[in-house]
């Protein structure tokens, strides 16, 4: 099938499945420039969520000469109004250059739901919600210089049959703060990109054929991390990154000539009797998806999940190699030595995706970038671990900060009532001693140093031998 006709039917089919306003309603935001300092703020969904760790993984294998800083400021169970009073030290303090900014999911209540005023609560903690973020929106005005991104949260998932506490019409006030935020963006030239919307229709398309389905199985709140996947490739739709390949060759075996190349360099090709072969050098990674269910609420499912929801191989992880008027036959396909596939003539030539095997050099040098990214992403956690601690209990104790004996002695008597910060008082005795937190940090950095030093693509030897 040709190439172009081919993608352009992949794209109509996933309009189709999620709705083809929702996506052309996604403004364009920009992408990331070398150095930039990218800061995520949010609640808990940012707070112990993989979407901008996703996000970083995709620059760091795509741009490897481009290398960028992405920071978690997400603080669970926050609101507009939590989230305003700590702009100034945890996200102007580390000099971002580039701000993204959701909330709305603890914004509109929960409980209130079930109250006969339902509707007249709901009203009420949107209005509260939207005068915080006023506040907000005039703090990152009187920030100039640094790019801005309003992102519309996850929905809080009504519609799937599984056994948890449904707080009805939730989504409806959630995308009332959205549709402020939308509002927002574009009177003050910022970026704007919806999660909700795109991940409702995903819902009910999935759920027809399997009613408890959910990107949020534990509580319809955080989703899972086949759902932070999505996210991730939303935000990277809207960056204008689809179509952007690892590296797409095509070689005439008949003239062993390169007729095409591009984001690769291919070198050295020759033709002998019953194999061709050349060197293959791209200028990218392909992106490597986890199969592992990661940390998070309960989660059950992995990053590699979300490829069947989303066409984010069509799109995002094309390493393509096409071989035309190759003598009819069965192939096998080495790289650097490695059997990788037994690959048909007509197959080659219609073109086969790399970035599809895991076995390749390429890709297992990517999958080391993972397991390192994936690393920072857990020790960054623990500062904030550290900081979900100060800012849901120190804060309102006005002991922010305190870091002593009596800081502690003050959270023990919350701990017998409050299994949450059972879950993070360990990562507070241990981070209240700045000395630890000065070890993790450089531990981090050593991390991303690692990682930028060895994502630099290097040369491959392709050789295709006919088997029959």
């Amino acid at each position: 099938m040709n190439r172009i006709i081919s993608i352009r039917i992949i794209l109509l089919l996933f309009l189709g499945n999620i709705g083809a306003g929702n996506l052309l309603a996604q403004s364009s935001i920009p992408p990331f420039k070398k150095g930039e300092r990218v800061i995520f703020v949010g609640n808990s969904i940012t707070h112990g969520g993989h979407y901008h760790s996703f996000v970083w993984l995709y620059y760091m294998t795509r741009f490897p000469d481009k290398p960028i800083t992405v920071m978690n400021a997400g603080i669970g169970g926050e609101s507009a109004w939590d989230i305003k009073d700590r702009l100034d030290e945890d996200v102007f303090k580390r000099k971002p250059t580039y701000i993204t900014l959701t909330f709305g999911m603890n914004d509109t209540g929960y409980d209130i739901y079930w109250k006969d005023n339902a509707k007249e609560l709901s009203e009420q903690q949107v209005k509260k919600s939207l005068d915080n973020f006023k506040e907000i929106e005039e703090q990152l005005l009187a920030k100039d210089k640094v790019t801005k991104v309003l992102i519309g949260g996850s929905p809080y998932d009504e519609t799937t049959q599984i056994s948890s506490f449904l707080f009805k019409n939730k989504n409806d006030a959630i995308l009332k703060i959205i549709d402020a935020q939308r509002s927002t963006a574009a009177k003050n030239g910022w970026g704007f990109v919806d999660f909700n919307q795109p991940m409702v229709k995903i819902s009910l398309e999935e759920q027809k054929k399997d009613s408890t389905f959910t990107f949020c199985r534990v509580d319809r709140i955080h989703p899972d991390n086949d759902g932070q996947m999505v996210m991730a490739y939303l935000f990277l739709k809207a960056q204008g990154l689809a179509g952007n390949e690892v590296a797409d060759v095509t070689i005439d075996a008949n003239d062993s000539k390169a007729i095409n190349h591009k984001n690769c360099k291919i070198s050295k090709l020759k033709k002998e009797e019953g194999s061709l072969g050349f060197d293959y050098l791209a200028k990218a990674l392909p992106y490597p998806l986890d199969s592992i269910p990661r940390h998070g609420w309960g989660n059950k499912r992995s990053q590699r999940d979300a490829m069947r929801l989303v066409p984010f191989m069509e799109e995002f992880n094309q390493e393509r190699l096409q071989i035309a008027n190759l003598e009819d036959g069965l192939y096998r396909l080495t790289i650097d030595g490695l059997l990788i596939d037994e690959v048909s003539s007509e197959r080659l030539a219609n073109g086969i995706n790399l970035a599809d095997y895991p076995n390749t050099p390429q890709y297992q040098q990517a999958m080391k970038i993972m397991y390192l990214n994936e690393e920072r992403f857990e020790v960054e956690k623990r500062f904030r671990e550290y900081l979900w601690t100060e800012y849901s209990f120190l804060k309102k104790e006005g002991m922010l900060f305190a870091d002593n004996q009596e800081a502690v002695n003050k959270l023990r008597e919350y701990l017998p009532k409050d299994p949450f910060l059972r879950a993070s008082y360990d990562w507070y005795t241990k981070a209240m001693y700045p000395e630890v937190r000065e070890v993790w940090g450089k531990y981090m950095d050593a991390i991303v140093n690692t990682i930028y030093k060895m994502n630099k693509p290097t040369t491959h030897q392709v050789k295709l031998a006919k088997i029959r």
